[in-house]
């Protein structure tokens, strides 16, 4: 069930949809793009930079 705002408007992903140009065939492909991008920008760029600052490395197990 998509996500409304009450007046049965899909809000979410919604207005990137409508914004993207071309038919439907290549709104999916621009849509593809913009979530490859984003994974890339994430594991090239925002997660590597976050490693640090979480807690993985604290292993609190006791060695019995």
């Amino acid at each position: 069930m998509p996500v409304t705002n009450g007046r049965g408007d899909d809000v979410m992903y919604g207005w990137i949809w409508r914004h993207l140009p071309g038919n439907a065939f290549v709104r999916a492909l621009i849509s593809l793009a913009l979530v490859f991008g984003t994974v890339y920008v994430l594991f090239q760029y925002v997660f590597p930079w976050a490693e640090p600052l979480l807690p993985f490395n604290d292993v609190t197990v006791d060695g019995q």
